[in-house]
């Protein structure tokens, strides 16, 4: 069978402290952006009555969101391509936090709409600073690291949104959102020195130059650039790479695509063909996220056995189980038990997705992914409303599962392209790890 990317154990790659306290520095950057998110998000029908919006009106406004963090997703990744990953993500770490408290200032549906296309730009700004930051870390360890980052995301919102559960009755949105503002701005003073430090690219250079090269397998190395490298001069991408990262970001696609869906159309799916609780159905994303969670946080572990192919595959096809189950189970515990399996299948695809488009392509990489991935949770749910309408919301939820089969389908058809790409577009550059034939 042909050869499938998997990196070494960790015992052969000696960690430098300061790469280790730039690891640390940036998942400090993931929490922070999945906490200042649900604080907004949690604070979204408390800003609909302050406003006097529609629901429709509403829906136009949290648009803005999507569309401010789409434009600026390529703009983010020309500025790391020019700039450098570690400065643009220091810089919207202080515009994230400072946009989320403008919200509860505005009285109308238009000033809300163009304070949230400020919010969605930092929020699309960060999220692709940050993930190519990562992209260069993960080349720099030798480690397949990244689902550890968006672990740290997950466990942010997670605190987010419940520390805002627990204020929401005792605080307006004005107070709530200002102290995230502080939060969030002294957290990335007292992080933003390290990140600044120990991201230097010369210094990653030169941690990844003394790097031991591992021992070979049976097969060819894939390569990949450093983090100097990527900084300094990003790879010109020819049709093929610009075709692997547009498959890459199709794959995030599809996962953003369920997670969406299932925000969205879980608790009601529980509520209304199930007839669960109402505190019941609300429990649907909360087992997803915490599933995802968990998923995340054994991601490393999972790549270094398995490698990325078989964890692409193998996830793909234990969410389109776990999906099929959720809508489909005819009891809520069943319901919840398969949405719980998704996450789980689901939690490390879309971070594999976003690494290798970023191995592949630099910042570019890295924006076009994500930019997809971002593009699915903005049409999945209203994709799922409108089959809902035509046939019935458990058949529309299926198409979680149709999307994380076809992900699986399209990790397991480009493992040798993908292999190929990587190693003529990289030839001068650092060892990342061995492959393995099955």
């Amino acid at each position: 069978m042909p050869p499938l990317n998997k990196l070494g154990t960790a015992a052969s790659r000696p960690t430098a402290p300061g790469l280790s306290r730039l690891r640390a520095a940036l998942t400090v950057f993931f929490a922070l952006d999945g906490f200042v998110f649900a604080g907004w998000v949690v604070r979204i029908p408390a800003i609909k009555e302050q406003t006097g919006a529609s629901a429709s009106q509403l829906g136009l406004a949290l648009l803005a969101v999507s569309a401010g963090a789409v434009v600026t997703m390529t703009l983010t990744g020309r500025l790391c391509e020019r700039y450098g990953s570690i400065p643009v993500t220091v810089a919207c770490g202080v515009l994230l936090p400072l946009s989320v408290a403008l919200p509860p200032l505005t009285d109308s549906v238009l000033v809300l709409g163009l304070v949230l296309l400020f919010f969605g730009a930092a929020y699309g700004g960060i999220s692709v600073a940050m993930n190519s930051a990562a992209v260069d870390l993960v080349s720099a360890l030798r480690r397949p690291v990244m689902p550890s980052f968006h672990a740290a995301f997950s466990l942010g919102g997670m605190l987010g949104s419940g520390l805002g559960g627990l204020v929401a009755g005792h605080l307006s949105p004005t107070p709530h959102l200002l102290g995230i503002t502080v939060v969030g701005l002294v957290i990335t003073a007292v992080t933003a020195p390290t990140l600044l430090r120990y991201g230097a690219a010369d210094r990653t250079r030169a941690h990844a130059a003394a790097q031991p090269k591992p021992k070979p397998r049976s097969e060819p190395k894939p390569r990949a650039s450093t983090t100097a490298a990527r900084s300094r001069s990003t790879p010109r991408m020819d049709r093929r790479t610009r075709t692997l990262v547009l498959v890459f970001g199709l794959i995030a696609l599809c996962t953003a695509y369920g997670e969406g869906a299932i925000a969205d159309w879980g608790p009601l799916h529980l509520e209304q063909d199930l007839h669960a609780h109402p505190g019941v159905a609300a429990a649907a994303y909360a087992c997803f996220t915490l599933a995802m969670t968990v998923g995340r946080l054994v991601g490393t572990t999972l790549l270094e056995r398995l490698g990325r192919t078989r964890t692409v595959v193998g996830g793909g096809a234990t969410a389109c189980a776990g999906m099929l189950l959720g809508a489909l189970a005819p009891s809520t515990g069943l319901a919840l038990a398969g949405f719980a399996v998704t996450g789980l299948g689901l939690a490390n695809i879309f971070p594999v997705a976003v690494e290798r488009a970023g191995a592949l392509a630099g910042p570019g990489g890295v924006a076009a992914a994500s930019t997809l991935g971002y593009g699915g949770m903005l049409v999945g749910p209203p994709l799922i409303g409108f089959m809902a309408d035509w046939y019935s919301l458990p058949t529309a939820l299926t198409s979680v599962a149709v999307l994380a089969g076809v992900a699986a389908c399209i990790g397991f058809a480009t493992r040798r392209t993908e292999h190929t790409a990587l190693t003529a577009h990289t030839p001068h550059t650092e060892d990342v790890g061995h492959t393995e034939t099955v």
